[in-house]
């Protein structure tokens, strides 16, 4: 699709059976690779018609890096590179286009992890999406200031001992949720970072508990505020 200053790419997966939602999955620091892949092939099977940006696309065209140290590495000097206020527009810029698909005459979320979690939060603070899903975005606990700002129907996922989100900062988020009818939370007692990942098991990430409590979350609460979305 086109953008002001260039053409940006997307993961594209259309279901067999369109349920006439549509979803917006935005990457984690690894890229659009075999991880975010087999999200989008998830969500198609529940119906959902998912467009997924390459947000790194203006200095690392189809970055998919491997899930270990180096591709680990490598990813958070990418995302050094990022420049925020782009990712938000240009995953603004995917939900619009894939609203316009004929496959999505009905409402449009956003599904984001680790990166993409926070740009989700930032979707929802900046856009129009009908729900938010966020997955243990390192950046969403520095804008609890301005979760008022939220009315799209938004659910958090954190790990309760993710060492890249100090626990403090969690509980900053639990204080501020109830203070916000439109955002739910799900912490996963002793889940840590990436733990929905199952590419990443031999890094420490994957917690098969949490990631099939939280997926369960999310598939009810996409079904509930995506009511063309099929969830059990």
């Amino acid at each position: 699709m086109t953008v002001d200053d260039g053409s940006l790419a997307a993961l594209l997966v259309v279901p067999e059976v369109p349920n006439g939602a549509g979803i917006l999955l935005i990457q984690e620091i690894f890229g659009v690779g075999p991880y975010i892949t087999a999200v989008a092939d998830r969500l198609a099977s529940l119906g959902y018609t998912v467009a997924a940006p390459d947000l790194f696309w203006r200095f690392a065209p189809g970055h998919a890096a491997t899930h270990d140290a180096d591709g680990l590495t490598m990813s958070m000097e990418l995302v050094g590179q990022m420049d925020p206020t782009l990712a938000v527009t240009d995953c603004l810029a995917t939900l619009a286009h894939l609203r316009a698909l004929p496959e999505v005459e009905g409402p449009a979320g956003v599904l984001g992890f680790c990166l993409g979690g926070t740009l989700a939060v930032e979707c929802a603070r900046r856009g129009d999406p009908d729900a938010v899903v966020s997955y243990y975005g390192s950046g969403v606990p520095g804008i609890v200031d301005h979760f008022g700002e939220i009315t799209t129907p938004t659910l958090l996922h954190f790990g309760g001992s993710d060492p890249f989100i100090p626990t403090d900062q969690i509980d900053e988020v639990i204080a501020a949720v109830p203070l916000h009818p439109a955002i739910e939370l799900n912490v996963e007692a002793g889940a840590g970072h990436a733990f929905d990942n199952h590419e990443a098991a031999e890094m420490g990430f994957y917690d098969a508990r949490a990631a099939a409590h939280a997926w369960a979350l999310t598939r009810a609460f996409l079904a509930q505020h995506l009511p063309t979305g099929g969830a059990d």
